[in-house]
């Protein structure tokens, strides 16, 4: 069995992975994929082929199978306090909720009036709130969802389930992108990917929470090389991001612990497993699994 030749950068780092777990290749040929969230209950894992407009499956012993086509070009998932799926959508521009009977709900498609530019990344919090994000990188071009007029400002939304009420939570980046909650949920991690076309600083930015808002937005880390675009925590308070070079681990003071190598450039991360202790890595055009000695957070 290969070794995982894993970069250490703080000695503590050795004692988060397994030296004879090896990062494996589960499946390849894809487009650009995207949006991996575990499912325990069905013991399987969803995710997003980009530029294909579909969703896959991936389960142990069986490998790929589609679970949509078409996705409208779906990007990120999670999943609510329900086990429901919560899908971002490039095509529609919206964020849905996929019933247990598999009917389809949208959740936000548009702001005062207007409509969302590309929902990216979702998260759910304890109390049944939906975060997502909103960059323009699916209206920029026709590559992972339809070229289009930009009518809002790329932002953080929270949506109230209960009254369907959306709101702007942040509002000072250039492209929000990838975000996480703290174990505890005392903080918001957001990464800050830049506009398209441009050379906008990229770089992770924490938020504390308070009365249920992110205030005194704050530098977290920046990734060097490429930039964090999805990202995890583990149950510590770790946050594990995708970079150019495979996955970082950042420690929750913003030091870089270490680095798996990923041989494709890395989008996102989840945590799935009997443990959560397995690290799911969708990398360009592979999906990818390591094991590691740390078990993530996932709601629920």
């Amino acid at each position: 069995m290969p070794m995982l030749t894993a970069e250490v950068i703080d000695p503590a780092f050795s004692r988060f992975i397994i030296g004879n777990a090896p990062v494996i290749q589960l499946a390849t040929g894809f487009s650009w994929v995207e949006g991996p969230v575990w499912f325990g209950d069905a013991g399987c894992l969803l995710f997003s082929d980009i530029p294909s407009n579909r969703i896959l499956r991936w389960t142990p012993g069986s490998g790929i199978t589609t679970y949509r086509a078409p996705s409208n070009y779906a990007n990120g998932h999670t999943r609510d306090r329900e086990g429901r799926l919560v899908s971002c959508e490039h095509g529609t521009r919206r964020v849905t909720r996929t019933e247990h009977d598999g009917t389809i709900t949208v959740i936000a498609d548009r702001f005062e009036g207007k409509r969302l530019n590309s929902p990216n990344d979702v998260v759910v919090k304890s109390d049944g709130t939906i975060w997502f994000s909103d960059p323009h990188y699916g209206i920029m071009t026709d590559y992972e969802g339809f070229r289009a007029e930009q009518e809002l400002p790329c932002r953080v939304y929270r949506v109230d389930p209960a009254t369907g009420e959306i709101a702007v939570m942040i509002d000072d980046m250039q492209c929000p992108n990838g975000l996480a909650f703290s174990p505890d949920e005392g903080l918001l991690y957001v990464a800050d990917t830049g506009r398209m076309f441009s050379d906008d600083p990229q770089h992770i930015r924490v938020y504390d929470m308070e009365g249920g808002r992110p205030v005194r937005g704050r530098h977290f880390h920046t990734v060097s090389p490429g930039c964090a675009d999805g990202f995890r925590l583990d149950s510590e308070g770790y946050l594990w991001t995708s970079a150019a070079d495979g996955v970082h681990c950042i420690a929750p003071d913003g030091h870089l612990m270490g680095k798996i190598p990923v041989p494709e450039l890395v989008s996102n991360i989840c945590f799935g497993g009997r443990a959560k202790h397995e690290l799911y890595i969708t990398a360009t055009s592979s999906l990818y699994r390591v094991t590691l000695n740390r078990s993530g957070v996932q709601r629920p």
